[in-house]
């Protein structure tokens, strides 16, 4: 059993962890987490406003150019592809200095190194060894506390209780916070942008990707999607990638869906590939075909009314 192996599971918290894990498998259609509505709208089929000929011919074999390959190393400057801005942003109050008015996508592997991503696919395995979704896509929010479990959510405070400071600890989350900081200053400045006026906003969250079968459409993770469109509040969004491309999965490429092409990004542990959230930058996950995918999603808002804290252990 996977948490045999958690870090500082110790006696008799451990003996009630796996209690607790048995009761939620046997209890999943029961314990359901209602309030995360954003976050399962992550895993629903997005609505695309691209034109439905050209979505039916994006499929994978389509892709016609590889932006960066796992074998690449991007340091010590991002990789950089401009694009056009879409009219998104103009259905939204403009934030000077902080509303895209340069657009693009970004790829780099100087921002966090591969020790630290190592660290946090640690933290990815030991929280979602806790239960995880009876499909391919499982998900583990820091900030809300929202941990798939079967076909539903929990609340994995509220349900592991004090208990969980066995699975996750305090150096855990300063770490992310700090990966959550350099994120945030390259963003800014490859985007010309105030990083003070930028805010984290949700869904933030790690997520696990591997071949089983989707249960539901929570588990369909690889429709096209438009992140400004599906949730208003994004404009930037970025992956950080805990697992490499080739050697612990494959399939699970990133894909932007272009007028002209697809284009893809190969994971590689410890690159983050960022882009703005419009419509510029329509795009998808292929499938995951053989092992485990891990990766981090974050996302940052001009709007204040939308940003959210950095995690911190209850």
């Amino acid at each position: 059993m996977a948490l045999v192996r958690m870090r500082n599971a110790k006696g008799g918290n451990s003996t009630e962890i796996e209690k607790k894990i048995k009761r939620g498998h046997a209890l999943r259609q029961g314990s359901v987490w209602r309030g995360y509505r954003g976050l399962v709208a992550l895993l629903l089929v997005a609505v695309c406003v691209c034109r439905t000929w050209w979505y039916m011919s994006s499929v994978d074999s389509d892709i016609t150019a590889t932006l960066v390959s796992q074998g690449e190393l991007v340091s010590p400057l991002p990789r950089v592809y401009t694009v056009p801005c879409s009219e998104d942003y103009e259905n939204y109050k403009r934030y000077p200095g902080c509303t895209p008015h340069r657009c693009g996508r970004a790829v780099t592997d100087s921002v966090v190194s591969r020790e630290e991503a190592q660290v946090l696919r640690r933290l990815a395995e030991r929280g979602l060894a806790l239960a995880g979704s009876e499909g391919g896509a499982s998900i583990l929010d820091l900030h809300s506390g929202a941990l798939s479990m079967g076909k539903q959510f929990v609340n994995i405070y509220r349900y592991f209780g004090d208990q969980i400071r066995d699975v996750i600890t305090p150096e855990d989350f300063q770490l992310y916070r700090d990966v959550r900081e350099r994120i945030q200053t390259v963003i800014a400045e490859t985007f010309d942008l105030d990083q003070t006026l930028m805010y984290l906003t949700k869904p933030t969250f790690f997520s696990r990707i591997n071949s089983t079968a989707a249960k539901t459409q929570h588990d369909e993770y690889w429709h096209p999607h438009i992140d400004k469109v599906t949730y208003g509040s994004f404009d930037y969004t970025c992956l950080l990638y805990l697992s490499d491309y080739g050697s612990d999965f494959t399939g699970g490429r990133f894909v932007f869906m272009d007028q002209n092409g697809n284009q893809t990004v190969e994971p590689r542990a410890g690159r983050v590939s960022f882009f703005s959230s419009g419509s510029e930058n329509l795009h998808r996950v292929e499938k995951v075909t053989w092992g485990t995918r891990y990766a981090i999603t974050v996302s940052f808002t001009c709007d204040p009314a939308h940003g959210i804290s950095d995690p911190a252990l209850p």
